[in-house]
């Protein structure tokens, strides 16, 4: 099992912006510094 490098709170933030928000995957990731495969894969 792989351990995240993530905390729950930035995990629930990215999230949020992208259910609620509706911001691009694209954005978030740029905004939040990670990758965009670390968005959706994770």
């Amino acid at each position: 099992m792989v351990q995240s490098d993530y905390s729950e709170d930035f995990k629930r933030d990215a999230v949020h912006q992208i259910t609620v928000r509706g911001y691009p995957v694209r954005e978030v990731s740029r905004r939040l510094g990670v990758s965009t495969h670390s968005l959706t894969n994770g």
